[in-house]
């Protein structure tokens, strides 16, 4: 699959941690950090990285879901939620005619194939061009880090209901995805690019404060980069 060469929305603040830089999907994406020690200890508190380099895709319309329906996709039954579909990727409910889509590490194309297949837009369907930003924030201090930045109580909310909260975190406007890492809070972050470098900058700072930092991706997902 040929895909132009993309940038993250977050590589400068990355750059300066001096990474590991993988090619993913078209963008380089920090695999890993110069020491592998550091970054233990942050996956023992709470760890972020960048996964702006998934692929992702968007669509709404009347006709929306029947048409994703007509694609083999399941579609969340409710809004603000989500379902997992192909290995790792995911499909989310955000409203009642509006999706959106994400492909997850490795082989799964669904994001990629649904942008192809709707081209300019199709009878009751209209493509949403998708360009967020995703930090994901792991381990298990990282319920406290979304505790100082956003007025949501994470910890209240059903799992098992794979829900897809839309809230602020520092006055961003942010689409957050609670679930579980190796049985440790996982929060998958979503943001407009040109605010992601704020959001990534005072997020780094809480996590430093409790004893965790940034990682590369492949600290947390170590076969991310196997099929990418």
């Amino acid at each position: 699959m040929s895909e132009p060469l993309r940038v993250s929305p977050l590589h400068d603040s990355l750059a300066v941690l001096n990474p590991r830089w993988s090619l993913y999907a078209g963008m380089h994406a920090p695999a890993g950090l110069t020491d592998p020690v550091a970054e233990q200890r942050c996956l023992d508190s709470v760890a972020l990285t960048d996964l702006s380099c998934l692929r992702r895709s968007g669509l709404k319309g009347p006709a929306a879901e029947g048409w994703l329906l007509q694609q083999g996709l399941p579609v969340p039954a409710g809004i603000n939620q989500w379902l997992s579909i192909g290995q790792c990727s995911l499909i989310a409910r955000l409203a009642t005619t509006e999706f959106f889509i994400e492909d997850g590490p490795g082989s799964d194309d669904f994001a990629f194939d649904i942008r192809q297949k709707l081209g300019r837009g199709l009878s009751g369907v209209t493509p949403v061009l998708r360009q967020d930003a995703q930090i994901a924030l792991a381990g298990p201090a990282a319920r406290e880090v979304c505790a100082q930045t956003c007025s949501v109580n994470f910890a209240a909310l059903n799992l098992d209901e794979r829900p897809l909260v839309m809230t602020t975190m520092i006055g961003v406007s942010v689409l957050v995805i609670p679930s579980l890492w190796n049985g440790k809070p996982l929060f998958q972050i979503w943001c407009d690019p040109t605010f992601s470098p704020y959001l990534w900058k005072h997020l780094l700072e809480i996590a430093q404060e409790l004893g965790g930092g940034a990682v590369g991706i492949a600290a947390l997902f170590p076969n991310f980069f196997q099929k990418g």
